[in-house]
């Protein structure tokens, strides 16, 4: 799996921890609800544990947690959690006796630089919790929660 699909699956996982904070969700709860196996989520679940955005409790009401409240929990760091990766990369040999290749790269670095600071900007200011609004809305929340 890639890092943009480790990013997504992630966002999905926090929000579905973040619908239902009264109780903890199975590695196998999670699989379901994004359609893979259980042990791909415990392998990101590690890295979101590893940097302090879940908890897990062990035993027969175990399972995975939010570590602290959706609302404090950006989606740049979610993104950071999982990958040092910039957007978009440089090719690397343009041929420098062109007169394209020569000045391609400057170029391109102040273009895709523009974008990754846009894409940070925008998960810096948008939370789990913001994202859970967006994915569920207020009125269906207390139905989410009892199929879970």
């Amino acid at each position: 799996m890639n890092a943009n699909q480790q990013f997504s699956v992630s966002c999905h996982i926090l929000v579905l921890l973040a619908a239902s904070p009264a109780f903890p969700v199975t590695s196998e709860k999670i699989a379901e609800s994004v359609d893979t196996n259980p042990v791909v989520i415990r392998r990101i679940m590690s890295h979101l544990r590893q940097n302090g955005m879940v908890d897990s409790r062990p035993g027969a009401n175990g399972g995975w947690r939010l570590a602290r409240p959706a609302s404090q929990l950006s989606l740049h760091e979610v993104h950071q959690a999982l990958t040092q990766e910039t957007l978009f990369a440089l090719h690397q040999h343009p041929n420098p006796d062109c007169p394209i290749g020569s000045r391609i790269l400057p170029a391109l670095e102040s273009i895709f630089g523009d974008a990754q600071a846009a894409m940070e900007l925008t998960l810096a200011k948008t939370t789990v919790g913001d994202l859970l609004d967006k994915t569920l809305g207020m009125e269906h929340l207390i139905e989410f929660k009892e199929v879970l």
